[in-house]
């Protein structure tokens, strides 16, 4: 599997860390940056990544900034990504399970690195239970984007 890595300067040193986790576990990774600790805008690396992501060129994503909660806006604000903000691990194994989520954001300053591997971990070998009803409320979702979109 391919996944797609994004932090802002808040996040940038649980993302290289991450990195290195991600790769142990015999993914690829695109680090799609940042690479310093110099004041930056979340949503530049948010979109980076949904973009990859959104044109399958990274089968997932993963996006860190101070409390995650940035990230996951800007990247909810991409037609196609659906991103949650996980900080336990009961809530990666249900955002895969019940929303598909393919998109992960999370706060180096909420969570250390030990609870970010295992989230990860978690998060990219859990499946989407493609039932019936949480199938269901994947397209309810889908359809909010098409009612919601900016048509030229």
């Amino acid at each position: 599997m391919k996944v797609a890595v994004g932090a802002d300067h808040a996040g940038v040193r649980l993302k290289d860390e991450l990195i290195r986790f991600i790769e142990s576990l015999g993914h690829q990774v695109a680090d799609l940056g940042c690479h310093c600790t110099d004041s930056v805008d979340y949503p530049d690396y948010a979109i980076a990544v949904c973009d990859q992501v959104v044109a399958g060129q990274a089968d997932k994503g993963i996006l860190i900034c101070g409390t995650g909660i940035g990230m996951s806006i800007a990247a909810n604000k991409v037609p196609g990504i659906r991103c949650a903000l996980v900080h336990d691990l009961f809530s990666a194994k249900a955002t895969r399970e019940h929303n598909d989520t393919n998109v992960l954001a999370m706060g180096e300053r909420v969570i250390g690195p030990g609870v970010a591997q295992e989230i990860i971990k978690v998060w990219l070998e859990t499946d989407f239970s493609n039932g019936e009803r949480h199938a269901n409320r994947i397209n309810k979702v889908k359809a909010l984007e098409d009612k919601y979109a900016v048509h030229p």
